[in-house]
């Protein structure tokens, strides 16, 4: 029963903090997750512990995975870039983002390490990807990590801050979207190589 609790604290507190953020309270937490307040702090010390177990769990949910297909560079890259968009220009990866972004001058030393697992990790595996392909010959030579943060930057960039302003949903043909981002970069970085 006390694991039970614990996971429906956490749900209920996730819900919660991508909702109001963190003047979420540890009463309206308990209510909705059918618990007392106590068994809040039975399972997390304080409210800075639960946020912090939120946050991780969230950042967590937000790596996206990339395969490293020889030969499939592109359709790697498509298929990374929609699963990468999903995540961070979905409902809770907004929610995440204006959450976690407005706590960072309280939860510093965490706001570094949710970086360095989530959006840093997926960075640097993107990095790898692309540095194997830039070895293959299959891109031109450029520093990987600047190239996989430009990728980034492409995907999410100002569509980002349109939804976050509420100003614009999904892209009606997503794929497509995403297919013209990933065929922009690749040609940025396929000049000058070897056919």
């Amino acid at each position: 029963m006390s694991a039970a609790n614990r996971g429906r604290v956490l749900r209920a507190a996730t819900r919660s903090f991508l909702r109001h953020g963190y003047r979420s309270s540890v009463d309206d937490i308990a209510r909705r997750a059918g618990v007392a307040k106590q068994t809040v702090y039975h399972h997390f010390p304080s409210k800075d512990a639960l946020f912090k177990e939120v946050a991780t769990g969230l950042a967590a949910r937000a790596l996206v995975e990339l395969r490293d297909d020889a030969g499939e560079l592109r359709a790697s890259l498509i298929a990374f870039g929609l699963a990468y968009r999903r995540r961070v220009l979905g409902a809770e990866g907004l929610a995440m983002f204006r959450t976690l972004t407005a706590e960072v001058p309280r939860f510093r030393a965490l706001a570094r390490a949710l970086y360095a697992g989530g959006a840093g990790k997926t960075a640097r595996r993107l990095a790898q990807v692309l540095e194997a392909a830039m070895t293959r010959a299959e891109l031109r030579r450029e520093d990987p990590r600047f190239v996989a943060e430009l990728f980034l930057g492409m995907l999410a960039g100002h569509e980002r801050v349109r939804r976050l302003y509420g100003v614009g949903g999904a892209s009606a043909n997503e794929k497509g979207r995403v297919t013209r981002i990933v065929d922009c970069f690749l040609r940025a970085l396929t000049e000058g190589t070897a056919s």
